[in-house]
């Protein structure tokens, strides 16, 4: 998952992240809410809260944009024993290391983001990933290889560095 993350960037050891937390989400508005409270206890235990309100702005465009847009476009999964659909599900990944940070969610679509032009600032949506590239260092998105199908939208935080 982290291979796309070196891309343009400095070097980003997977072996070198000093934190990672994550958690399902499910497959409904209520859970943007629920990733911001992950993300606040997520970055209160890391000492890194000061981060606190833009990683939040971005988690919540992230999320939202999965929900609303990645999850209408997928074919219903099949039954489980218990005759029950599983939701197809979102999932928050927040990653440390000790100058930066990464916010990742992953969900089940392999369509690409589209940042939208941001003419009409007075509009309700359509301005969340412009958002997203104001308030983080940098972001981008990669489709899941292997079994997995799906894609992961991440925006990358610099941190300051420990005193």
């Amino acid at each position: 998952m982290l291979e796309p993350l070196r891309q343009g960037l400095p070097p980003l050891d997977p072996t070198a992240v000093s934190n990672a937390a994550s958690c399902a989400l499910p497959a409904r508005y209520e859970a943007v809410r629920e990733a911001r409270h992950f993300t606040r206890r997520t970055l209160d235990q890391w000492d890194v809260g000061h981060r606190f309100d833009d990683v939040c702005l971005v988690v919540s465009e992230l999320v939202t944009n999965a929900l609303r847009h990645a999850l209408p476009a997928v074919a219903p999964r099949p039954a489980d024993r218990d005759g029950e659909h599983e939701p197809p599900q979102v999932r928050l990944h927040l990653m440390r290391w000790t100058e930066r940070m990464v916010c990742a969610v992953r969900d089940p679509s392999n369509d690409s983001p589209v940042a939208r032009e941001a003419d009409d600032f007075s509009a309700e949506s359509g301005r969340g990933l412009f958002l997203v590239d104001s308030f983080c260092d940098s972001w981008g998105w990669h489709p899941l290889a292997g079994t997995l199908s799906g894609k992961v939208v991440w925006a990358m935080f610099r941190l300051q560095p420990e005193a």
